[in-house]
C-alpha cells in the first residue's frame, strides 16, 4: 500500500495565500513547474488525489479531464456537491465526499492501490489530516515570498502534539525548495 503525502506550497512566512486570498506569487512558473523532477515523480507515484472544496474550485474543473496534472480519481471534501459534475475521462474520475476527511481518506488510499494517495489543496483539509493523524509524510514547498498576512497553514493546530522528522530535500527553479517531513510516532 502506498502514502498518504499532504502537499502545500506556502510562502517563507508560512501563507497559502496572500491578504487578498491570491496564491499566483506561489506559483509564478506552472509550466516550468510541471518539467521539475519533484513534480514528475509526484505525478508518477501519485494514485489518488484528495481536496478540499475550495481548493478544487480555484481551477476550472471542466478543464482537469484534459489538463490536470494528475490523472487520477479526486476525492472532494465538502458539504454540498455540485449539480452539475465536472467533465471526466478513463483515469480521472471526481468524487464529492460529504461524510468527512476520514471517509475521503479511506476512499483515497483504497483507489491509488499500491500508489500514493495525495492530498494537494486546502489548508483546511491538511490541517484535518495532520490533526487526525491520516497522513505518513508532510511535503512542503516553500517559495521565497513573504505575504505579511494571508492564511496560514500550520494555524488551528496549538493543541496538537505533531512531531516531523525530514526524510529529504529538494530545490527547483525559481527559488523553491521542497522538503519532505515523514510524521514521527506520537511519544
Amino acid at each position: 500500500m502506498g502514502k498518504v503525502i499532504l502537499g502545500m506550497t506556502i510562502s517563507l512566512d508560512g501563507f497559502v495565500n496572500d491578504r487578498d486570498g491570491r496564491v499566483d506569487r506561489l506559483y509564478p512558473d506552472l509550466a516550468e513547474l510541471g518539467k521539475t523532477k519533484m513534480l514528475r515523480d509526484a505525478i508518477r507515484t501519485t494514485g489518488a488525489v484528495v481536496m478540499g472544496r475550495n481548493a478544487y474550485a480555484m481551477g476550472d474543473p471542466d478543464t482537469f479531464a484534459d489538463t490536470y496534472e494528475f490523472q487520477t480519481p479526486i476525492f472532494v471534501l465538502t458539504h454540498v456537491p455540485p449539480k452539475k459534475m465536472p467533465k471526466e475521462n478513463d483515469n480521472l474520475k471526481v468524487i464529492f465526499v460529504t461524510d468527512g476527511i476520514r471517509s475521503a481518506m479511506t476512499r483515497a488510499k483504497a483507489a491509488a492501490g499500491t500508489r500514493n494517495a495525495t492530498v494537494i489543496g486546502g489548508a483546511s483539509t491538511f490541517q484535518q489530516c495532520l490533526r487526525e493523524r491520516l497522513c505518513d509524510e508532510v511535503q512542503i514547498g516553500i517559495m521565497p515570498v513573504l505575504f505579511g498576512r494571508g492564511l496560514r497553514l500550520f494555524e488551528h493546530l496549538e493543541d496538537e502534539d505533531i512531531r516531523l522528522e525530514k526524510v529529504r530535500m529538494e530545490e527547483s527553479p525559481g527559488g523553491r525548495t521542497d522538503i519532505w517531513f515523514r510524521i514521527a510516532p506520537s511519544s
